[in-house]
């Protein structure tokens, strides 16, 4: 059984459907990041998982107990670090993780437990003793984390947790999701890419409230139309012109080459690999070959086919 799964959940704000029909299952251990563009609906199905607001429609369910009938229960096995990530700033680092910990019922010796563990994982020692107030954005964030993993919670749903920090700050934080993935449930919102390909194995795609893509990481970015471009460098005689008479090219793009030699990048019109046909007529032509490879699909390449392009249809 899957730890949390959602069955065509659905939001409205008004006239305006922020989330449409989404369902996807989350199994046990596993880091899957949740893209979306701005108004998407990812912060809007974060909010229902954690029961900050209810569904119109649909059922959210966590180890096969819907949400509004495990109540508390549910929460106690939630942790949440949203994108706003409210901070008393008038409190020390040291009074709040104290106050977030005797919320969540950690008692005695058990809290504090908790606490070292949480500052220990998010490298909070330097600041354990300041106030909020007078920490950095960077810091900042790793206050909300601590609070959000003080429990030890099953799922973790994290909302921009990297936002605002710097490019060390960022490695350590996506260190610290990695390694909750071994242990939680962690759903993972981020604006950076980069970030979901380093950490997730997994990624879910929204786009106007609907889900456009759900599936491996490696495997979605494969089939990327990015995917589909083939570079072609060769000496010989009307490489661009015979390459791009080839069947199955969608489009040549002329590079600047030297020596004789002529650049070009093919995207090919459909899912074929176009090398086997452009290695055939370098050999009935006699051309030269230097280079001959496919490009690697991007996880922006995706993004772009999945929700750029399908705003202008």
């Amino acid at each position: 059984m899957s730890l949390l799964t959602l069955d065509r959940v659905s939001k409205r704000y008004g006239d305006i459907p922020a989330v449409d029909q989404v369902s996807f299952e989350v199994d046990r251990g596993q880091v899957v990041g949740f893209l979306g563009p701005n108004g998407a609906g990812k912060s809007t199905t974060m909010r229902m998982i954690t029961q900050f607001i209810e569904p119109d429609a649909g059922t959210i369910q966590l180890d096969g107990v819907p949400l509004d009938q495990a109540g508390r229960e549910a929460k106690r096995r939630i942790g949440y670090l949203p994108e706003n990530n409210p901070l008393y700033s008038e409190m020390l680092v040291s009074e709040y993780l104290d106050f977030v910990g005797r919320l969540r019922e950690l008692a005695g010796p058990d809290r504090q437990r908790a606490i070292d563990e949480a500052v220990a994982a998010t490298s909070l020692e330097p600041v354990y003793h300041r106030p909020i107030g007078e920490l950095s954005k960077g810091f900042r964030q790793r206050v909300g984390l601590a609070a959000a993993i003080l429990h030890r919670p099953d799922l973790l749903i994290l909302d921009e947790p990297t936002e605002g920090l710097d490019p060390n700050q960022r490695v350590e934080i996506r260190r610290l999701i990695s390694d909750l993935g071994r242990e939680r449930t962690v759903l993972l919102s981020t604006h950076v890419l980069p970030e979901l390909q380093f950490t997730c194995s997994r990624l879910l795609i929204i786009n106007r409230g609907k889900l456009v893509a759900d599936g491996p990481m490696d495997g979605l970015v494969a089939r990327a139309k990015g995917a589909a471009r083939v570079a072609v460098e060769a000496a010989g005689a009307n490489v661009a012109e015979r390459l791009g008479a080839l069947p199955g090219v969608g489009d040549v793009e002329i590079l600047e080459a030297a020596d004789g030699r002529t650049r070009v990048v093919l995207t090919a019109a459909s899912a074929e690999d176009l090398r086997p046909r452009v290695f055939e007529v370098a050999m009935v032509e006699r051309w030269t070959l230097y280079e001959l490879h496919q490009e690697a699909g991007s996880l922006e390449d995706l993004f772009r086919e999945l929700t750029i392009e399908q705003e202008s249809e």
